[in-house]
């Protein structure tokens, strides 16, 4: 009897001890051998757009100063300020920037558009464009071209080096007549001084496209002879201020209120005096866009 009741202690003893065990392991978190971090920009699911590629990507430049009599253009002096700025802004970045392309004609526009460049090596692709304008078309030094045109080169049906890439524009041009006079506001605005996975997938042919216009729709465009003009400049001082750091959209906005606020005309034409001016961003970017 004495046997059999020991042997029953020890069993229950035995019992206790497995449970105890079990129990304890059970509220561990499970421990994966040979897994790692992986970085955000390289992941497929991520809402970072991928960055690691040989090249961030490349740049072109088109700087439209002097155009045909009967385009009725005037010289847009100040232009070569921007195009340096724009040059050397997007090479600190990273960017392979060719020289810019002076006082190109449509054809010669649409010819460097549809050449038809293999961008596989690169994250995005960036173009800055600075001529006259008004809305929805580009003047070349002989006419207008219709930005759709030129940008359907670069959209995913067409392109397939660019798919799930950036594309972003930036677009210094004139896109309409109207005038900003600006309105008062409550706020106090101090200021020193006023400046002049390998599975397919389908997606939109128009879609990761930005687009960054110096002025809303219908609206003047304004450049300063001496400095260049308001929206590049503040552009390529925030890009270098701000690239290392906020995503491409947090840039733009700061580029906005800067221009929207820091900046009215001054000039002896009447009604052009102390004219305001908003940029404008177009974006069917579908995730975040960091320069590194």
């Amino acid at each position: 009897m004495t046997f059999f009741l020991s042997l029953w202690l020890l069993l229950l003893l035995l019992l206790c001890h497995w449970k105890g065990r079990f129990d304890t392991e059970s509220e561990k978190p499970p421990v994966v051998s040979g897994t790692s971090q992986v970085d955000a920009k390289a992941s497929p699911g991520s809402h970072r757009y991928n960055v690691n590629y040989p090249s961030l990507g490349q740049c072109i430049i088109i700087n439209n100063k002097n155009f045909e009599r009967h385009t009725g253009m005037g010289e847009r002096n100040g232009t070569d300020l921007d195009a340096e700025s724009a040059m050397k802004t997007f090479t600190a970045l990273g960017y392979k920037v060719r020289p810019p392309r002076n006082d190109l004609t449509v054809q010669k526009i649409r010819e460097l558009f549809k050449s038809g460049e293999d961008h596989s090596q690169s994250a995005s692709f960036v173009c800055v464009l600075l001529s006259h304008g008004e809305e929805g078309v580009i003047y070349g030094t002989d006419g207008v071209v219709e930005l759709k045109e030129l940008t359907r080169y670069f959209r995913g049906d067409q392109c397939r080096s660019l798919v799930g890439k950036p594309k972003l524009f930036f677009i210094q041009a004139c896109r309409g007549t109207g005038l900003d006079c600006g309105t008062e506001t409550e706020s106090c605005i101090e200021t020193d001084s006023v400046s002049d996975h390998s599975s397919t997938e389908r997606i939109p042919v128009e879609a990761d496209f930005l687009y960054a216009y110096s002025t809303a729709p219908g609206y003047y465009s304004w450049r300063n002879v001496a400095t260049g003009s308001w929206f590049v400049q503040s552009l390529c001082s925030l890009l270098l201020a701000h690239s290392g750091h906020l995503e491409i959209m947090q840039i733009l906005t700061r580029v906005n209120h800067k221009v929207a606020l820091e900046f009215q005309s001054n000039s002896n034409l009447p009604g052009f005096n102390r004219m305001k001016q908003m940029p404008c961003i177009v974006s069917m970017l579908t995730k975040e866009f960091y320069f590194s």
